[in-house]
């Protein structure tokens, strides 16, 4: 069974395989399952029958999960059936649904054993590989959380089956992200019409996207340094998330949020990566945006996990593979802010 590493001071396995499910097991012998409400009763039932909980806990789909009011009723069903501090939660579901239930692990009885079964690509080459979980705010996005490692991941690309193609695509933005980042071999890889569940390579192109994470994690779980790198594309991102009130998912807003990003990195000096993420977005087919105002996005992206006493950083590149962050004047800001919003309105124009 392939098998990446995850190390550190709590190391961890995450198996990349069709079938990981059937073949998963953990030493705990009291569970809880927290689910995804949206997921088809077939992965429930997988889920159960690998693990035997004795509380499976339905969330809702999506960031509508991550509330405090989903997250106080999620640790009173743990704590109504006595689940013991050597018992364990398991996740089962889309990345949302991997945040809340990590957070939850992180938070009853002071940290209970968690591990995570992705439902969904974007969930199993990113939201449930290394250690970060939690909810949102109003004011923004994974502002209340706790780093909570999972004792072990499996991702089993035959739960990607069901997803709808929109989805999928959602998902694929970390993909491409990890080839802007740090592999750059997924690039053309991602944009293959291989690139889907039950095509020959697709298991390894997941495998490789995942190490990439893997990696990275294991080098800097709590975010000191590389780790941040992760985030390219994500400050914009999670401010057209807060301000469309999700009305644009992640993994669409992290299409647009790269494309902006790599036309900030070759004003600030970079290379011109923007033709690879212009491609991207062709591929991906992301949901139009509302009109968006820059002021509002802004006082967002002014909040974002990167920012420090200085104010906020973005992930930028100097070229592929080649991250790094910086201060990015507001003027500049707003300049890229104008020329991204023309550049999606040609994309449009050409069946987008």
């Amino acid at each position: 069974m392939p098998q990446l590493e995850v190390g550190g001071a709590q190391p961890y396995t995450v198996t990349v395989e069709a079938g990981a499910l059937n073949r998963a097991s953990v030493p705990e012998t009291r569970v809880a399952l927290i689910a995804d409400a949206g997921l088809p009763t077939g992965s429930v039932v997988r889920a159960e029958q690998a693990f035997r909980p004795e509380l499976t806990i339905t969330v809702p789909r999506g960031d509508a999960c991550k509330t405090f009011e989903v997250l106080g009723g999620v640790l009173s069903r743990l704590a109504a059936v006595n689940l013991p501090r050597d018992g364990a939660v398991i996740g089962l579901g889309g990345g949302a649904t991997t945040d809340l239930a990590g957070f939850a692990a992180a938070c009853y009885l002071r940290g209970v054993a968690y591990y995570s079964v992705p439902t969904t690509l974007l969930g199993m080459v990113d939201a449930a590989v290394g250690g970060k979980t939690g909810i949102n705010l109003p004011e923004g996005k994974n502002l209340v959380g706790a780093f909570w490692p999972p004792r072990a991941v499996w991702c089993d690309p035959e739960l990607l089956g069901s997803l709808p193609p929109a989805v999928f695509r959602e998902g694929a933005a970390e993909v491409y992200k990890h080839g802007l980042i740090a592999d750059p071999s997924l690039l053309s890889r991602v944009l293959s019409p291989e690139f889907r569940p039950g095509q020959r390579g697709f298991e390894t192109t997941l495998a490789d996207a995942v190490a990439v994470k893997a990696g990275v994690v294991t080098r800097d779980l709590t975010e000191q340094g590389e780790r941040a790198y992760l985030n390219f594309g994500h400050t914009l991102a999670h401010a057209i998330e807060a301000v469309t009130r999700h009305g644009i998912s992640h993994g669409d807003a992290v299409g647009y949020g790269m494309h902006y990003a790599a036309l900030l990195s070759r004003e600030m000096g970079g290379a011109d990566l923007s033709g690879h993420t212009r491609r991207f977005l062709e591929w991906q087919q992301p949901r139009p945006l509302p009109p968006l105002d820059f002021g509002e996005l802004n006082a967002y992206m002014a909040r974002d996990k990167k920012a420090d006493s200085a104010g906020v950083r973005f992930v930028l590149l100097h070229d592929l593979a080649r991250p790094y962050l910086a201060r990015v004047p507001e003027e500049t800001l707003q300049s890229g802010f104008g020329e991204w919003q023309a550049e999606l309105g040609s994309l449009r124009s050409l069946n987008f």
